[in-house]
């Protein structure tokens, strides 16, 4: 499945010159953002941009994979398709027509590169390529663990996948293709503490639930600072608080919601256990009783040696900078993908002067969707050679 020399200009030749098409693809793509689970008329947007002897297969409710290339054994490259609940402010011509709806992420300018990578191959006929069209990265349930669990990747040949993330705390034109894990696990908990309450001028009489829930959200700090390893990192952020309904009333019941982060997997699953027997422990000396419960998010998303490490010469080759390691405790399910393929996420710096992710004035320039093409190339080629070959 390795390319020749020759195969490899053709292919970059021809991405270069998909390129237009793309653009106003990005702009299309933009302007009529859908919500994930909604995201019906954004993936036939895309397939209606491709040629009509392309396989589709519909997967993920709104989601589909769609080969090009030819039948065998292929690289997957990951677009993922939903907006967010975002009213957009950056007044370009193309702004959103959806009210309160907005690309405030990326994933127009991810979709629009992809699909010019996947006109290149189809155009060379080259190592076939899977554009998996992806619902739902923003929200739950995830579509890569939807298209993961459906086994359809694995009955399409795919031997790896990638993808390629706009990263504004990057510099433009630099491309972060880091080694192992690169973004955390992510878990969302609920501590709920049951006591006895009562009126707040006689405590004696009560078992407040509020001053165990103090004392235990202290004490996750420790966690943290005491009780994992300093070189591994971990985020545990309390976010909500929830107790009561009157300045004189010790409640029955108060509650705390947070986030937990990990770039560890063993580590993860010691920190819950930890977090519960904590809580536990604590509620009970004050006379009252703790339960911690989680929804689990994505796991640590792990980018293959092997596949990085042969992706690094070829972003140079492609006219993009390395740029140092990156390695962030927030998370994307493109991690479902790395837990069962060789799988390569990098990141693409845009402009150092505009909004973050999830602004409402984030807005990549042109240029992202042509870096974030040759980023997709990079990696695909590599694929080609190092896992599938």
């Amino acid at each position: 499945m390795t390319m020749d020399s020759p195969t490899r200009t053709r292919l970059t030749e021809e991405l270069r010159r998909r390129l237009p098409d793309a653009l106003a693809l990005r702009r299309r793509l933009h302007a009529e953002p859908r919500l994930s689970g909604d995201e019906a008329q954004t993936r036939d947007t895309v397939i209606e941009a491709l040629p009509a002897r392309c396989d589709v297969v519909k997967t993920a409710d709104t989601g589909a994979i769609v080969r090009v290339g030819g039948a065998g054994p292929a690289i997957a490259v990951r677009g993922e398709m939903d907006a967010l609940a975002v009213t957009e402010r950056t007044g370009v011509p193309w702004a959103s027509r959806r009210s309160g709806v907005m690309h405030a992420c990326g994933h127009d300018v991810h979709m629009a590169a992809a699909t010019a990578l996947a006109l290149a191959v189809d155009h060379v006929g080259a190592v076939p390529m899977l554009l998996v069209l992806q619902p739902r990265e923003e929200a739950y349930p995830s579509g890569a663990l939807d298209i993961v669990e459906d086994g359809i990747l694995r009955r399409e040949q795919c031997r790896a996948v990638i993808g390629a993330h706009v990263q504004p705390l990057l510099a433009p034109g630099t491309v972060a293709c880091t080694p192992g894990a690169v973004n955390a696990s992510s878990d969302e908990f609920t501590i709920t503490v049951h006591g006895q309450g009562g009126h707040a001028a006689y405590p004696h009489l009560t078992h407040d639930p509020v001053a165990a829930l103090a004392h235990i959200v202290v004490a996750l700090q420790t966690l943290v600072s005491r009780r994992t390893d300093p070189m591994s990192p971990l985020v545990l952020s309390v976010t909500r608080l929830d107790a009561g309904s009157a300045a004189n009333v010790v409640p029955d019941v108060a509650s705390a919601r947070g986030t937990l982060r990990a770039m560890d997997a063993d580590q993860r699953t010691a920190v819950q256990r930890e977090m519960r027997e904590t809580a536990r422990l604590i509620a009970r000396t004050q006379g009252c009783r703790a339960e911690v419960s989680f929804v689990h998010g994505e796991p640590v998303l792990v980018n293959d040696p092997a596949l990085a490490s042969a992706t690094a010469p070829l972003l140079g080759e492609l006219g993009l900078r390395p740029a140092p390691e990156l390695r962030s405790a927030g998370s994307d399910d493109f991690s479902y993908y790395s837990e069962h393929f060789p799988s390569l996420m990098m990141f693409v710096g845009t402009r150092g002067d505009q909004e973050g992710l999830h602004s409402a004035a984030f807005l990549p320039d042109d240029t992202a969707v042509s870096e974030v093409a040759h980023a997709l190339l990079a990696g695909y080629l590599a694929a080609a050679d190092t896992i599938a070959g």
